[in-house]
């Protein structure tokens, strides 16, 4: 009987994976995961990455094993290997989710689909959560993710179709399954030592999910913008929503199934955190936030490299200060709160969102670095790494949308507020743990004595501020109003608005 090959991408998942449900009722089904050096080598990609997705095929092929199906591995350009699988085994048709990602993976599947139509291969691939292919109109486009989160969710067969090669009457010969391959043979880099390895599959995503809903989550919506608190309160699935073993859809409805538990506890007169609905409604507004940003990147991928709107394309140098760079991307500006954040995040894999906000504002007002480069230069340092978050948000925080509002981020008054004595300073920038909690945001104001007392030369232990904030934040403000003031500015964010607001109400 013909085989149906699912190519797993972004999605690596049993449950609620429409294209995987869909190939099952149409016959037998093989998966592939497909690790590509082109794409394993690009700047925005680290060895944890791969690490995490070993884990999750290496889970992914167990479950579908028990289940009588197969996922088998190969590494090599996407085209070359599934014409390979094609060759050699009854094919058919091939099974995805789409994928918005970066240039790279847009150019991928572009030949993917050119080569299945060249062959006669039918090529079926279903939406990646609330994301739209060819969307004409941003109009409605909220109505369609409410819509599409209340779905069902896509659940396989207890039992798939068997397959093939254990029909010894087909003549047939099992495929061998294959195994990841090591960083080296991919040409991964590792951009910085990991602290722990955070664990990838299906498993672990649900435990995360459940934890936050049951306990962590309470205090979400105050502890999400503080260090101190977000590494525990935050939901902490976004590594699983970017590799797909999780789905929005599944997120969603377990926050939902939390909400009405909480909800037929306070009618039973059982004490209830009066926390958790704020806490709830903060999350599953974060899901489409997410999604809602990478709609972006899926209708205009070109903002991977150019400002969304034209006016300000010659508002930063093309190239970076290269030793700017390198002190922001190590973590020694000379501002502990800035290089705190920027160690946690080096050593975690993760960072929460306030904070990754305002390490993009030093980076793009304080040192005035262009957008692209820091944000090849941050990406393989994120694990939940998503390039239609990750270059919105960039843009956004930059100022070269056209429609956002600007924040310029005071880091003096972000370390005050977030981490007022010194703990995660401390923690991460032990070169000034003996400095007291009224120093440790300036230290380069202490007196000559007070930082001897203190044990820290600073210029040498620790760095001086490598620019002036007052300086830096005065002439930052200057140009960038200069350009958004300008008409042509206010023409093209008048496109932007139209082609990438978010707006219920007409349906496109």
């Amino acid at each position: 009987m013909p085989l149906q090959l699912v190519w797993f991408k972004r999605d690596l998942r049993l449950h609620d994976h429409a294209p995987l449900a869909a190939a099952a009722r149409a016959g037998p089904v093989v998966g592939v995961y497909l690790f590509e050096p082109e794409v394993a080598a690009a700047p925005d990609v680290d060895a944890q990455h791969l690490a995490f997705a070993i884990d999750c095929v290496t889970e992914l092929r167990a479950r579908l094993r028990r289940r009588g199906g197969e996922l088998l591995l190969r590494t090599g350009d996407a085209v070359t290997e599934l014409e390979r699988l094609v060759d050699t085994l009854p094919v058919a048709a091939l099974w995805g989710h789409e994928e918005t990602g970066n240039a790279l993976t847009y150019a991928r599947d572009r030949r993917v689909r050119a080569w299945a139509r060249a062959r006669g291969l039918p090529f079926h691939e279903a939406p990646s959560g609330g994301v739209v292919r060819r969307l004409t109109s941003r109009d409605g486009w909220a109505e369609r993710w409410d819509a599409m989160v209340r779905a069902p969710l896509a659940h396989p067969p207890v039992r798939f179709a068997p397959l093939p090669w254990h029909d010894p009457g087909t003549g047939l010969v099992a495929p061998e399954p294959g195994e990841p391959p090591t960083a080296a043979a991919l040409g991964v880099v590792a951009h910085a030592p990991r602290m722990h390895a955070v664990r990838g599959g299906e498993r672990a995503a649900h435990a995360t999910l459940a934890s936050f809903l049951a306990e962590r989550g309470v205090d979400y919506r105050r502890a999400m913008s503080s260090p101190l608190t977000a590494f525990d309160a935050c939901s902490r699935v976004s590594p699983h929503l970017a590799f797909g073993t999780l789905s929005v859809r599944q997120a969603w409805q377990g926050a939902r199934r939390r909400a009405e538990e909480l909800k037929a506890s306070r009618r039973d007169g059982r004490d209830a955190d009066p926390r958790w609905p704020g806490a709830l409604s903060a999350f599953v507004s974060r899901l489409m936030w997410r999604d809602h940003f990478m709609q972006k990147l899926e209708d205009e991928p070109r903002i991977e490299h150019a400002p969304f709107s034209a006016a300000y394309a010659a508002l930063r140098p093309r190239d970076p200060d290269p030793e700017r760079l390198a002190a922001w991307i190590e973590g020694r500006t000379g501002y502990p709160f800035v290089d705190a954040c920027m160690r946690a995040l080096r050593a975690e894999g993760w960072l929460n969102f306030r904070m990754r906000a305002m390490l993009v504002s030093f980076a793009s007002y304080h040192l005035w670095l262009p957008w692209q480069a820091t944000a090849v230069a941050l990406a393989p340092h994120f694990l939940d790494y998503e390039p239609g978050i990750h270059y919105s948000q960039f843009q956004m925080q930059s100022g070269t949308t056209g429609i956002n509002t600007i924040r310029i981020y005071n880091p003096y008054k972000q370390g005050v507020d977030q981490d007022p004595a010194g703990v995660f300073i401390r923690r991460w920038v032990p070169e000034l743990a003996g400095v007291l909690a009224d120093d440790l945001h300036a230290p380069h104001a202490m007196p000559a004595l007070v930082a001897q007392m203190a044990g820290v030369r600073l210029g040498r232990e620790y760095p001086l501020p490598i620019v002036d904030h007052a300086t830096a934040y005065g002439e930052a403000k200057q140009r960038l109003f200069a350009v958004r003031e300008s008409a042509a500015a206010q023409a093209e964010a008048a496109a932007v608005l139209r082609r990438h607001a978010s707006r219920r109400g007409r349906r496109a």
